[in-house]
């Protein structure tokens, strides 16, 4: 079951909504829980706003079906210093297919995409709540750049 990685198209569209509101909980830390309907409507929104600016789509497969998608913006500055960045908006598995080397294989399908824009960086974020993806980060090379602190009021 090794996954294969490509570029995606308008037809994918559909498994990404359903996948992305199906994982969109994972996305969300212990410290701020929310109703899954919030959740899911800021998923919908966040595919608007990656739609309206320049993007990639990758779609993983496995034996020919739909494993896992990535959106990255590609012409998106880091919001601190300007320098030009690739930024992975979203990723989400088949839950029943995580483990795999999906994660794994659209990170890396990413890196190459950015490298043939010229971009020098990639970034993204993850909660401290998702351990396993903070796990696939880490030994893909990602180092964490700063933290967003919250406190329950």
């Amino acid at each position: 079951m090794t996954p294969s990685v490509r570029t995606g198209n308008a037809a994918d569209w559909p498994f990404v909504h359903d996948l992305g509101r199906r994982t969109a909980a994972s996305s969300v830390a212990s410290v701020r829980p929310a109703p899954e309907r919030f959740v899911v409507g800021a998923f919908g929104r966040l595919i608007d706003t990656i739609q309206a600016q320049s993007h990639v789509v990758l779609i993983a497969e496995i034996d020919g079906r739909p494993a896992g998608f990535l959106l990255m913006l590609d012409g998106l500055p880091d919001d601190v210093t300007s320098l030009p960045q690739a930024f992975v908006a979203y990723m989400a598995v088949e839950p029943q297919l995580q483990r795999f080397g999906v994660g794994a294989a659209l990170l890396a399908a990413a890196e190459r995409k950015a490298i043939e824009r010229g971009l020098p960086y990639i970034a993204l974020m993850v909660t401290e709540d998702n351990a396993a993806a903070r796990a696939l980060y880490a030994s893909g090379g990602y180092v964490t750049e700063r933290r967003l602190l919250s406190k329950r009021l």
